[in-house]
């Protein structure tokens, strides 16, 4: 008789099914940390790899531990490498398991043999199912940490702990809550009302897509003390299709996107030329390198894009600190030291105050 012929199948089927033995066998004597959605997650007392599960994620962890990451969801291009250091700009690109067309399966997860997984974000039903479901299949701890913007130092503190990186963790968390305090003070200085800087948030290339109240993705306007023109446009996720009547209508003081294409048009558009924004030069395009600082992805990376939008709107007040502000946060968080040339690749063309049209 021939031996039966061993299928991928029948080999990814037998690693699920010791991968649920093995983390049956590590609970007994794993330590159990509890994420922020509550679960009980028994984790190695020792982590040497961890596995971002989308974007979020991985950003964060570069941010307190590249060493320990497993991949990127998305390998960086190469305007993005050169802003980091190469030990990780060349790490595999791995997928994602959150989010649409999540590309990573448990095939790749346990080839990539990680101690943990980490998700870095919401903390909706349908990431706690995910979370609990691949766990289950896996044996792999899956671990959900609080996203949320004022949750930043909590975040850095708890999964410092996490990978056995207190320290670390401690000391991203101490600078974080250095910004959030000092910003914090701003908005307590700042006057409310009809003084609050108006802002309209365009996205894609003819700028008519944009963040609604509550939305992740223009949330940072109401810690710097704007008024969001969209904060009452109806809509069932965070972003909505707006007419060009409606812009005119609000006719905002600031316009700001992360669309180079976008930034380029508004200055040679017959209408979008007669909004008072585009009149008196105020419209800035958001650094994006290596990660945005406003939007996409809603990371921890997002403290110094808070930076970014003082120095815009409150020019007179915060313009002279972007530069030193945005080096000693790429020297912490990024583990950069900027060059004059690097410093001068992130903040291009659009992104410092005054600096109006890019040609």
């Amino acid at each position: 008789m021939h031996p039966a012929r061993v299928t991928l199948r029948d080999i990814i089927r037998f690693c699920l099914t010791f991968g649920m033995l093995l983390g049956a066998a590590a609970d007994a004597g794993a330590a159990a940390f509890s994420d922020s959605a509550g679960r009980a997650v028994p984790v190695p007392e020792r982590v040497t790899k961890v596995f971002p599960a989308g974007p979020p994620a991985g950003i964060f962890l570069y941010m307190l531990a590249p060493d320990l990451m497993a991949g990127w969801t998305r390998s960086p291009r190469p305007d993005e490498r050169d802003l980091m250091p190469q030990a990780y700009a060349h790490l595999p690109e791995i997928g994602r398991l959150t989010g649409r067309g999540g590309s990573a399966n448990l095939e790749t997860v346990l080839a990539s043999k990680p101690d943990l997984i980490l998700d870095y974000g919401s903390l909706r039903p349908t990431y706690i199912s995910l979370a609990d479901r691949v766990q289950a299949q896996t044996g792999i701890p899956y671990v959900l940490i609080d996203g949320s913007f004022d949750q930043i130092p909590a975040a850095f503190r708890a999964t410092g702990n996490l990978i056995g990186r207190p320290a670390e963790g401690e000391a991203k968390a101490r600078e974080a809550e250095r910004i959030l305090a000092d910003l914090a003070a701003v908005r307590q200085s700042l006057s409310v009302g009809s003084s609050a800087p108006r802002v309209y948030y365009g996205r894609g290339a003819d700028g008519l897509r944009t963040g609604v109240g509550g939305s992740i993705n223009s949330e940072l306007l109401k810690y710097a003390g704007a008024v969001n023109v969209a904060e009452e446009v109806a809509s069932s996720g965070n972003l909505a299709s707006v007419s060009m009547e409606q812009v005119l209508a609000w006719n905002p003081d600031v316009i700001l996107t992360t669309d180079p294409n976008f930034y380029e048009r508004v200055w040679s558009d017959e209408v979008w030329a007669t909004l008072g924004a585009v009149k008196a030069g105020r419209v800035y395009l958001s650094p994006t390198l290596p990660f945005g600082w406003f939007d996409r992805p809603p990371s921890a990376n997002r403290l110094i894009g808070l930076r970014w939008l003082l120095a815009v709107l409150y020019p007179d007040r915060f313009a002279g600190e972007l530069e030193p502000e945005t080096r000693a946060f790429y020297r912490t968080f990024y583990h950069l030291e900027l060059t004059d040339a690097q410093l001068a690749k992130v903040l291009g063309p659009g992104t410092r105050p005054g600096t109006g049209r890019s040609k």
